[in-house]
This record gives C-alpha cells, structure tokens and sequence, in this order.
C-alpha cells in the first residue's frame, strides 16, 4: 500500500545528500577560483595547501594538497600548545626538590620563567632563600644547547636563547644605552662594549656589542653552562651554591610556579621560541627525571596523536628547524583536539588575533568584532597561518593554510590568506 511517509524517509537521505552537495560543491566552487589564483600568475611555481573544517560537524568544507608536507615554521607552536594541555597542570612545575637536614637538593624542570624579562616570576627564588645550604643538580638533561636544524648564524639573534634545565632572565642579556649603559643580569656590564660590529655577540664568549647609536633595548642570548647558572643564583640569592653530579634521593616534591596559560598565550602571540622550547622540557619532566624534547614529542605521537591521518616528522617545540613537516590535514586535526578540550572564551584568550599585517594586539575595526584567531608561522620563502574563523552566521571553521617557497613577498601570501578567509567568513 503507498504510504507517503515511507515516501518522504525514503527520499530524505537524497535531499540531504543533495543539500550538502550543494553546499560544500559551491563553496568548493567559490574557493577553486581561489586557489586557481594562487597557483597563476607570480605564484604558480610555489606550493600551496588549505584544508577547512567545521568545527562542529567535523565536516571537510574544502581540501587541496591537505596530504601534502610543508615546513610549518612556528605552526608547531600550536602542537606544542596541545603537548603543553595533556602533560602540563594548570600551573607550571618550576622545581623539584628535596630537604635532608639543613639542606635544600634542587633540579630544574626548564621552566622558562625565572626572572624572565617579560614574567618575572621569583617563586623558585622565594623557596631557595629560605635555605642557607643549596645543592644544585643541573646535569637532568639529555638536550644540546639548539634545536636539530637551528640555523648556527642565529645565536646572536633574540629568537634563538640556548636550551637549559634552569634557564635565568629568559637566556638573554637585556641591554640599552639611553644616556647611560646597563645590563640585565647586572654583572654582565662588564662584558658589554659600545661598538660597531657586525654580531652582537662574540660567538663562543659572553662579550657582547651595541652599535653607539643604537637607542633600541637590545636582548642578545648569552651561553649557558653550569657553572655560569650557579653564578647567576649566587649573584641573586647572596650565599653559595653547590653543584651535584646526581640528585641524592629518589623522593623529590614539586613547587609549582605561575599559570601555564599565560606561558601559552605569550608563547603564541610573541611566536616565542624559547618559550617554546622550554615547554616541551617541562613536559618531559612529568614523564621522566631526565629533561628531553624527544621525550615529550615520542610521549604525544604514540598516545595523544596516534590518530592523525599524515604522521608529522616533529623535531623540536618552535618550529625554526626545518626539519620539520606536517601536512594541514594534521595541523587541523590537531586543532579540533584544542578546540574539543577548552572552552571558547579561553581557547580565544590563548591564541592570537590576525589580519593581513600579521599577528594583533588590538583588532583595528572597533564596528567589527574580532574573527581571526590563528598562530602565524614564517621562515624564509614560507608562511603558514593555521587557527580558527569566526563566521558570520556563528560557525567555527578550522583551518590550515600553508605556503611554501614562493618567491613573491610574504605581505603578498597574507593579503591572499585574508581574502579566502574573509570569502569563507562572508558564506558560512
């Protein structure tokens, strides 16, 4: 017998087979004009890839060369944002130790917050003063002092601070000289010579140089070691400390310092790289007494991240080796698993607001409410920039769009990223 509800159920999975085409077919429509202008023209030999996702439905909106590896440059910063959420607690462990007697035994776990420029914190110092004995174990590390891949020339360069289990002021020396010379960490002034030279410091000692012009704060990394750690703490804490080859106990306690979030968020908006670098670090210490970047990356790529479609070759926390290859395909997934684990408003908090000049402190369209937010990532010839879209209806579309070497100017590759994001703004 006809029945006109068997009718319409049968019919239903056509109609929403045939609402999605349509759909997702036009959008694909719409953004191939995109990406036939993107590969014309002055950018045709270079290489490009976007992959979109609705956030919600997890649905594949549009998809070109999403299987396809590219040097993420600081993109990685984004995977060392979820490393940070699965290892870390709310607040970051900035030492472990240990009281025997009147002695405090210490070790770092490579919180990179110490008297840090921007953090300041002091909540390892605090605990440290109160002892008058201090034994220092530094050697819980299987780190070299740079990435694999880290460009050598760069160690004068305020983007590369050395690697470390107790890093001190951020690895950087702090200096300027409006009127009157000065240094931070103060006894380094006497290392500091008002010159021209083409390096900012000599490669291999802590001698550094600013041009008699130069009216700029200058931070240039300076090179650690253990010795040169336990002088900066004696020159803070006014007593002696010891140095020990191995940790006297296997009971150690945690002091936890400040919150991870706003370590997250500085790490992403300034793309630090040292903050970076230093999280992984401290990621490890939750895994094993010994520091170590592959540590962390080999915990998360056999548990947390088994399920990424293209398994990344991921070699360091900020990105500057390039080493480095994940397809957008993954860097999506990654940033669904975010999405999925943080709320909106502090997910938003965390990363950082984009337009075509690049990351933004403040958005510069008060009648517009802010609809990027993404993590830029950029080395010679590439930028990526991979995050979330705020559309117009109230969607969240997740996206990754790589490009690499193309000749033409980065200012160039943004304007594009902006007028495809602002398409898909505009639709959804």
């Amino acid at each position: 017998m006809y029945n006109p509800y068997n009718q319409r159920i049968k019919y239903f999975p056509i109609v929403v087979f045939i609402g999605f085409f349509f759909l997702f077919g036009c959008a694909s429509s719409r953004l191939s004009k995109f990406d036939s202008r993107l590969n014309n023209g002055d950018l045709k030999n270079s290489f490009h890839g976007l992959v979109v996702v609705d956030s919600k439905t997890t649905q594949t909106i549009y998809n070109t060369n999403g299987d396809r590896y590219f040097t993420p440059a600081s993109n990685v910063k984004v995977v060392t944002l979820y490393t940070g959420l699965k290892l870390l607690p709310k607040k970051i462990p900035t030492l472990k130790y240990s009281i025997q007697n009147d002695t405090l035994y210490a070790e770092g776990t490579g919180d990179p917050t110490w008297l840090h420029p921007y953090f300041m914190d002091s909540t390892g110092i605090t605990l440290l003063k109160k002892y008058d004995h201090l034994a220092l174990h530094l050697n819980n590390s299987e780190e070299n002092r740079f990435g694999p891949g880290w460009a050598w020339e760069d160690y004068d360069t305020y983007f590369s601070p050395q690697k470390n289990t107790l890093p001190l002021y951020g690895n950087v020396a702090t200096i300027s000289n409006n009127g009157e010379l000065k240094a931070s960490p103060h006894f380094l002034l006497d290392k500091v010579f008002i010159q021209d030279k083409p390096k900012q410091r000599e490669e291999f000692t802590n001698q550094f140089y600013i041009k008699p012009n130069n009216q700029d704060t200058l931070q240039v990394p300076f090179i650690t070691s253990n010795a040169f750690t336990k002088k900066l703490l004696e020159q803070v804490l006014k007593k002696n400390v010891m140095l020990l080859d191995s940790f006297p106990t296997e009971e150690k306690k945690v002091l936890y310092g400040i919150a991870t979030d706003s370590i997250y968020k500085q790490m992403l908006y300034e793309s630090d790289n040292f903050l970076a670098e230093q999280l992984l670090m401290v990621g490890s210490s939750t895994l094993s007494d010994t520091l170590s970047t592959q540590t962390s990356i080999t915990y998360m790529l056999e548990n947390e991240l088994t399920d990424l479609e293209h398994k990344p070759r991921w070699v360091d926390g900020s990105g500057l080796s390039r080493y480095n290859l994940f397809t957008p395909r993954s860097m999506t997934q990654i940033l669904q698993k975010i999405y999925e684990e943080i709320p909106e408003e502090r997910l938003f908090q965390i990363f950082p607001m984009w337009d075509s000049s690049g990351t933004i402190a403040t958005w510069k369209n008060s009648n517009i409410a802010p609809y990027i937010f993404a993590k830029s990532g950029s080395l010679g010839n590439n930028y990526n920039l991979s995050g979330y879209l705020k559309t117009k209806s109230g969607k969240i579309l997740i996206f990754s769009f790589m490009n690499n070497h193309f000749t033409v100017s980065t200012s160039q590759i943004r304007l594009e990223i902006e007028s495809v994001l602002n398409q898909l703004r505009e639709k959804y």
